[in-house]
C-alpha cells in the first residue's frame, strides 16, 4: 500500500474549484487498490456535520484555518507539519504555502509532487508584496519538487525557460459535466430564464479582471446578441462595477452562482457559443468542461486557451474581434470547430487519463487502476 497524502485545497466533497474537482475526480473509482489517500481539508470552510472522516475511499483530515484568502498560506504551511511522518508521497496543489520547504525538507525526504498551478504572481489582483511572495513561493516550488506538474504547455515552457527544469504536463478532466437531463427537465430550465436552444451565448468564471469580463459584456451589450453570464457579482468593485453598468441592458443576463448542477448542464448545453475570456492560469477547468457539449467556443487568444483547445477554436483579443466572431454564420466551419472540441476533450481530458498521470509521477506506474 502506498500512502498518498493531497495538501493545498480546501477539501472534498469539491465545492469551490479546480483544485478541489481535481482531487473529486482522482480519488474513488479512478484510484488503484494500491494506493491510500489521505486529503487535507479546511474545518473552517466546512459546517461541523459536513465534516467526513473519509470519502470515496480516502482518508479526510483537518486543519483549523480557512483554504483560501490570508490564511492560505499558514493553512497549507500547517498541513504540510502534519504530513512529515506516514505518507510516501506527497502532493502539494498550488504555490502559496512553498516558501515552508526549505524547512520541510529539512525532516522530510518523501517524494513530492508539486502543481505550479497557473503562475498566481501575474494576476492582476494581488499588490506588489503579494506577486513578490508568490514568485517567492514559486521558486521554492520548483527548487525542492521530486516532480513539478504543469497544467499546460505554456506553464511547461515557462518553468523551462524561468527555471531550466522540466516539468510533467498534466491537465485537468472534464468528463465529469456529462449526466442525463430529460427533454422535459431541459425544457423548463431554458424556459425559467427565457431562453431558446441555440439562441444564446453562455460563459461562467470568476468575475475578475484577467478574466476580461469586461471585453465579453461590452461585446454583447454592441452586438445585441443574448449572453448569459453567471458568477459572483458581488464580490469585488470590479464585478460590482460591472453590474451597474451591464444589469439594465436587455440581451443580457448577469445570473449569481449556481450550484444545480443540472442547470449549468443544460445551458452549457444548449448554448450557440461559450465564451472564455480567461487570460491567465494555464489550462483553466472552466474551458476544458465546456469543450465536452460539442459547441463552438470563442476564446481569449492566449498561449493557454490556444495550447487547450489545439488551435481549433475561435480566438479574439477585443470586444470588436468578439463581436466579428459573433457574426460568423457558416454552419459547416462552425459544427468542424465544435466536433474538434469534443474530439479533443475526449482524447486528452478524461479524469481516467489524469488520474492515471499523476499516478506515474508516484513511481507507480504498474498499478492498474481498477478499485
Amino acid at each position: 500500500m502506498k500512502n498518498v497524502a493531497i495538501v493545498g485545497t480546501q477539501g472534498v466533497p469539491a465545492r469551490y474549484g479546480g483544485f478541489e474537482t481535481l482531487v473529486e475526480n482522482i480519488i474513488g473509482k479512478n484510484c488503484p487498490l494500491e494506493v491510500q489517500y489521505t486529503v487535507f481539508c479546511s474545518s473552517k470552510d466546512f459546517k461541523k456535520e459536513e465534516r467526513l472522516l473519509s470519502y470515496k475511499g480516502a482518508f479526510l483530515k483537518y486543519v483549523p484555518l480557512h483554504a483560501n484568502g490570508f490564511q492560505s498560506t499558514p493553512y497549507d504551511i500547517w498541513s504540510l507539519l502534519k504530513v512529515m511522518r506516514g505518507y510516501d508521497v506527497i502532493v502539494i496543489l498550488g504555490v502559496s504555502g512553498c516558501i515552508f520547504l526549505p524547512v520541510f525538507r529539512l525532516f522530510c525526504r518523501k517524494r513530492l509532487v508539486i502543481n505550479i498551478d497557473g503562475l498566481e504572481h501575474r494576476r492582476a489582483k494581488w499588490g506588489r508584496f503579494a506577486r513578490w511572495f508568490l514568485r517567492f513561493s514559486e521558486a521554492m516550488a520548483v527548487r525542492f519538487a521530486d516532480v513539478i506538474v504543469a497544467d499546460n504547455k505554456g506553464i511547461q515552457d515557462y518553468v523551462l525557460d524561468v527555471y531550466g527544469k522540466d516539468s510533467a504536463l498534466i491537465a485537468y478532466g472534464g468528463d465529469h459535466v456529462k449526466r442525463s437531463v430529460g427533454e422535459e427537465r431541459q425544457r423548463a430550465i431554458l424556459d425559467l430564464y427565457g431562453l431558446k436552444r441555440k439562441e444564446y451565448s453562455f460563459t461562467v468564471c470568476r468575475i475578475e479582471p484577467e478574466n476580461n469580463c469586461h471585453i465579453t459584456l461590452e461585446a454583447f451589450a454592441k452586438s445585441g446578441d443574448v449572453l448569459v453570464f453567471i458568477d459572483n457579482w458581488d464580490k469585488s468593485a470590479y464585478g460590482q462595477e460591472l453590474k451597474r453598468k451591464y444589469s439594465g441592458v436587455g440581451n443580457i443576463q448577469l445570473i449569481d452562482p449556481v450550484y444545480d448542477l443540472d442547470v449549468l448542464y443544460v445551458l452549457r448545453n444548449n448554448c450557440r457559443f461559450y465564451i472564455h475570456g480567461h487570460s491567465a492560469g494555464g489550462t483553466n477547468p472552466s474551458l476544458v468542461e465546456a469543450m465536452f457539449f460539442n459547441c463552438p467556443i470563442l476564446a481569449y487568444d492566449v498561449i493557454y486557451n490556444r495550447e487547450t483547445t489545439e488551435n481549433k477554436a475561435f480566438y479574439f483579443r477585443d470586444a470588436e474581434q468578439l463581436i466579428a466572431l459573433l457574426r460568423n454564420d457558416n454552419a459547416s466551419l462552425l459544427e468542424k470547430s465544435a466536433k474538434d472540441m469534443s474530439e479533443i476533450a475526449n482524447r486528452r481530458y478524461l479524469w481516467e487519463v489524469v488520474s492515471r498521470q499523476y499516478l506515474e509521477q508516484f513511481d507507480l506506474v504498474s498499478v492498474k487502476a481498477d478499485r
